[in-house]
């Protein structure tokens, strides 16, 4: 009998797969009339829409709608396309690929799929810390979306006017140049114009620091929690947990509304947008005739097209692997990951025009080029487009249907994320937690919400910026170059290959062509381009114009260190479990354990053929 070292997450997992196995086909012969689950004991999607739909807004989130349109414009405009689309095929579409490969095959979470390569089993540990790290703030986002969205129950809108010690016009409307007091009443600019005006804000940028979050001076005033907004909190994270009650089961049904509705909201804006006096420099700005290809001889143009390709598809964030693990085990996966990848980059460059086409004739009424109203990151959807809808005849309904569509981008992003939680505990303790699904989800919801309060105090946009910088980045492209490394190099891109085959069907030589380059070469090296680009970069965060203090850095890196240190920690607890001398133990703990492989057994072929009788169970 073999003695293997399993960290906590697998330990009972694996002992559970050998005395289960045998059963999963007899369990899929005895399923109930109505369920039709290929895999009746884990659970499949109910239909290949609702998993394409799960995947598209997981896929599509707010980023698309703040990062892409600004990246853009600041980056040559529409020439800014061409290293995007080469960055889509060179990182992002096989990282997709690799991802949802590896999640179907085997019908595990992030942390099982390692079983593939067990000294490896840190990279998904850590996957899971992260994304659960990044799943306390987006939901924080999702609360100041519906904040905005009750707000928008009224008219005027609340941010339309400036009360006093704000500014919502440029320099030479205050000064009177050129603008008759008529013009000055009709803006609601009659108490804007102060000498120091340099100083001041805007009637928007006042309400989201004032009203909204009640901005303390720094990290160092948390201060107390700003109620609404934990009420609002309170409330995104109940719809999030109503929609998982029942796993991919409810959640797939939820999609339906939550993966479609932006694009609806998007098109209505962007028609919108189009009719407007100025809209035409929008949209000159992001990708029409003032594209300065000049731009692509700057190399940061290409490392902001490889990142926003890369966090825009989510990859090494766990959620395509727990999505794509309750796929049938035939699926054509390549198909899917193409379609997703494709729609999602389309998707941010749809945006952008209804985000531009709004913005040129913000700036049109403001008589600013358009590059001085449009912001990056929180300010463009928080600050700069609830201002320019504010400026429409019946602002209150254009508020309404943006905010409504960031609400259901970030829900089924969110969907995704703490179903890689859930999958994982699952697949961890499948005895033990597998009937007890709905409690898995409220508990987890309930203790996220608890966690994400000090992101809702007064200073809590300081802490949402701190997680965002130092969680949702670096983390990230070191787990995406781990993970690459592991897969292709030590369990072997030509037996990855093969297990791909064994799904959709045997392809060319020419076909693998391309995905062994990606994977051997062009997709580790860019990335290791990006890591190492962003750490010889960094800048100490701020927010606003306000410095971090030096304790505040140190926890930004000890939350990366974190999510990172499981990597090696797992790796060494395993060698020292394992047995024979140092090259034994490190061939043991690079070799796929006997669970590896497809999850029924009618699957599993001469490859993954296993004697259930000799099968011995992993000591504790």
């Amino acid at each position: 009998m073999r003695k293997v070292g399993l960290s906590g997450f697998t330990n009972l997992a694996l002992k559970n797969s050998a005395s289960t196995d045998t059963l999963r086909e007899n369990k899929q012969k005895q399923a109930p009339d109505g369920n039709t689950d290929e895999n009746v004991e884990r659970g499949n999607w109910s239909s290949k829409s609702e998993y394409l739909l799960s995947m598209i807004g997981y896929a599509v989130g707010l980023g698309n709608i703040w990062r892409f349109p600004y990246l853009a414009y600041k980056n040559g405009g529409g020439a800014f396309l061409i290293p995007y689309s080469i960055m889509l095929f060179v990182i992002g579409i096989p990282f997709f690929f690799l991802e949802c490969s590896i999640g179907q095959f085997s019908s595990q979470g992030p942390i099982n799929v390692w079983r593939a390569v067990p000294a490896m089993q840190g990279v998904g540990i850590a996957m899971v810390l992260s994304n659960v790290i990044v799943t306390i703030y987006y939901n924080v986002l999702i609360a100041y979306s519906l904040f905005y969205l009750f707000s928008s129950f009224q008219f005027p809108l609340p941010w339309s006017e400036c009360s006093s010690n704000c500014s919502i016009t440029p320099k030479d409307i205050c000064n009177g140049t050129g603008v008759n007091e008529s013009l000055n009443l009709m803006l609601g600019m009659n108490d804007t114009c102060h000498s120091n005006s340099s100083t001041l804000k805007s009637a928007s940028e006042k309400y989201w620091d004032e009203v909204v979050l009640q901005r303390s001076s720094g990290i160092d005033e948390t201060g107390p929690v700003v109620w609404y907004l934990a009420l609002c909190l309170l409330l995104s994270w109940i719809l999030v947990g109503g929609a998982i009650y029942k796993g991919v089961k409810s959640s797939g049904k939820v999609v339906y509304v939550t993966a479609t509705f932006p694009y609806v909201v998007l098109f209505i804006l962007l028609i919108r947008g189009l009719t407007l006096e100025g809209a035409k420099d929008g949209i000159d700005f992001y990708i029409g005739s003032k594209s300065n290809f000049s731009k692509l001889a700057e190399a940061e143009v290409w490392k902001d097209a490889a990142s926003q390709i890369f966090f825009s598809l989510s990859a090494a964030n766990g959620g395509i692997i727990a999505l794509a693990s309750y796929n049938r085990f035939k699926n054509n996966v390549y198909t899917d990951s193409m379609v997703v990848c494709l729609i999602n980059c389309a998707t941010s460059v749809f945006a952008g025009f209804a985000i531009f086409s709004i913005l040129g004739h913000m700036a049109f009424i403001y008589g600013k080029p358009v590059t001085e109203v449009a912001q990056a990151d929180f300010g463009l959807v928080f600050v700069v487009y609830p201002d320019a809808l504010s400026k429409l005849p019946i602002s209150p309904l254009w508020s309404i249907l943006f905010f409504v569509m960031l609400l259901t981008l970030g829900l089924d992003s969110q969907f995704a994320g703490i179903e890689v939680l859930t999958t994982s505990l699952e697949d961890a303790f499948p005895q033990a937690l597998k009937s007890k699904r709905s409690i898995i989800s409220v508990v987890t919801c309930a203790a996220l919400f608890l966690l994400g309060l000090l992101c809702v105090t007064r200073g809590g946009i300081y802490w949402v910026t701190l997680i965002d910088q130092f969680c949702g980045g670096w983390v990230r492209l070191m787990i995406a170059l781990l993970e690459v490394l592991g897969v292709i190099y030590i369990y072997g891109g030509n037996r990855f290959i093969k297990d791909i085959e064994m799904m959709i069907g045997t392809k060319s030589l020419w076909f693998w062509f391309w995905w062994r380059s990606c994977w051997y070469f062009i997709s580790p090296c860019v990335i290791t381009v990006i890591l190492a680009w962003s750490l010889f970069t960094f800048e100490v965060p701020t927010y606003a114009g306000v410095q971090y203090p030096w304790w505040g850095i140190a926890l930004g890196w000890c939350i990366t260190a974190f999510c990172l240190i499981w990597i090696p920690i797992i790796t060494i607890y395993k060698f020292i479990r394992a047995l024979g001398g140092p090259l034994q133990r490190l061939k043991e703990i690079c070799s796929p354990t006997e669970a590896w492989g497809p999850y029924l057994e009618t699957h599993r072929g001469e490859r993954y053929k296993r004697d259930i009788n000799s099968y011995s169970l992993p000591q504790l």
